[in-house]
Formats: structure tokens, C-alpha cells, sequence
């Protein structure tokens, strides 16, 4: 059985942050994960999750600026330093709210000249998140993300994925696989799924090309979930999507 978490970043907004918690446990979600959880105190995060008896799953190392359209910092040569920065934060967070797995956002390659920089940055910083994190029992995993949303990401398609992977070669980090983000580049989406889950750590979805909730766009979800319960993973699937209405109102797939 597939065991899904909600994405309160994304979904049951219409509560505060730390109301978010109870929120998706009345919908009978039992864990969740937060992109960027740093506006909050760590301590009423646990608080919040722990009274409403649900698990934080997964987490981002602080990203700089590329939330905001800008080149990020994990494959970024000349922002070593502020990426340790943001792994320091992040490492204070997770020593208290202990997710299951956190996400390193590569960032942009803007400059084509400079790929084999950033790359090579890239895996120096992962590799090195993972020796940190494997520490405290957490996965690392990263993420490939679509260039219609974000151009020039530096990491963008499964392949890509797969030999950063081999390049690590460090046994705590797994892949993110999101099944929107590689929709939206034409991926094979089953097929990907059922061939690689034994190295993917944790799966986020939602319907393509809007980024909405199952059912209001073209991915065929029934296929997709059954390929993930086909295949090697045991991790979270991640709801990680933009509702049209109401959250709950959008739960109808779950």
C-alpha cells in the first residue's frame, strides 16, 4: 500500500503554518513535508507534527535565492561557503524535527561554459551533505526539474539523476523523483518508476501541465501509483501540488 504524504507548503493553506499539521492528519494523512520550514521556530514544528501525530518525512537545504528566480547555491562554484551556511541551518532543524529525508536543490546553470563548474560543484556539496546527514540517520536526495518551469536547471531529466548518482558513489544519497517535473520533460513516468525505484528515496506528484491536483490534467495516476507499488520503493509519495479549490476539496484522488 502506498503511503502518501501532504506537501504543507503547497496544500492545506488555508491554515497557519503550524495549523497545517492537524489539518492533514483530519484528512487522514499520517506524515508531511515542508520545502523551506526556516520561518518557523524548530521546536513548534516538532510541536505542531507531534500533537497532531503525524511524521515530517522530508525537508530542503535552504536554497539562497533561487526560489526567487535566481542561481541557488548547491551547484553554484564560488557559493561554497553559503552553502555550508545553509547546511548548518538546515542540520539545526533536522536535529530537532528529524525528517526522513532532505532535498539538495541544485540550481541554475545559466552560463552553458561553466557546466562542468557547477556539476562538479554539485557533487562535491552532495556528496558532502550526504557524509553530514548520514550521520544523524537522514537521507539526501535530489531532485531533476523541468526547464519549462525553471530554465536552466542544472539538473533536468532522469539520466542526469542516475550519473550524478554513480559519479557520488556514497551509499546515503537516493534520487527524488518527481512525477510532474518529469512529465513536463517527457519522460516515461511508469517505466522509470518500476526500473529505478530501488534507487529513489522518496516520489512527489501532480498533474501536469498545471500543477494541479490528480485528475485535471494528463497524468494517468491510477498507471503512475501502480507503478510505484509494483516496483522496489518504499518510501513517501509526496502531494505536492497546487490545489484548484479548497484542499479538501481536492483530496478526491486520495
Amino acid at each position: 500500500m502506498l503511503k502518501f504524504s501532504a506537501n504543507i507548503s503547497l496544500l492545506f493553506t488555508e491554515h497557519p503554518i503550524l495549523e497545517r499539521f492537524q489539518a492533514a492528519a483530519d484528512c487522514g494523512f499520517k506524515a508531511v513535508e515542508i520545502q523551506f520550514p526556516y520561518d518557523e521556530d524548530a521546536k513548534l514544528i516538532k510541536s505542531a507534527a507531534d500533537s497532531a501525530g503525524v511524521e515530517i518525512v522530508l525537508i530542503n537545504v535552504p536554497a539562497g535565492d533561487l526560489m526567487q528566480g535566481g542561481k541557488g547555491l548547491a551547484g553554484m562554484p564560488g557559493k561554497e561557503k553559503e552553502y555550508q551556511q545553509a547546511l548548518d541551518l538546515c542540520v539545526q532543524y533536522a536535529e530537532i524535527i528529524k525528517p526522513r529525508c532532505i532535498n539538495v536543490l541544485a540550481g541554475r546553470e545559466e552560463n552553458s561554459d561553466l557546466h562542468y563548474d557547477c556539476h562538479r560543484t554539485f557533487i562535491a556539496n552532495l556528496r558532502h551533505t550526504a557524509e553530514v546527514l548520514d550521520q544523524m540517520g537522514i537521507t539526501t536526495v535530489f531532485e531533476a526539474v523541468n526547464l519549462h518551469d525553471t530554465p536552466s536547471f542544472l539538473v533536468h531529466n532522469l539520466r542526469e539523476q542516475i550519473e550524478i548518482l554513480e559519479e557520488v558513489q556514497h551509499p546515503n544519497v537516493m534520487l527524488q523523483y518527481d512525477i510532474y517535473h518529469m512529465h513536463r520533460m517527457g519522460e516515461h513516468i511508469c517505466e522509470n518508476i518500476f526500473e529505478h525505484g530501488h534507487i529513489i528515496g522518496h516520489i512527489q506528484f501532480a498533474d501536469a501541465p498545471g500543477r494541479a491536483e490528480p485528475g485535471t490534467g494528463e497524468i494517468d495516476f491510477t498507471a503512475a501509483f501502480k507503478a510505484i507499488e509494483d516496483s522496489a520503493f518504499n518510501g513517501w509519495v509526496g502531494a505536492e501540488y497546487n490545489p484548484t479549490a479548497g484542499t479538501e476539496d481536492s483530496l478526491g484522488w486520495l
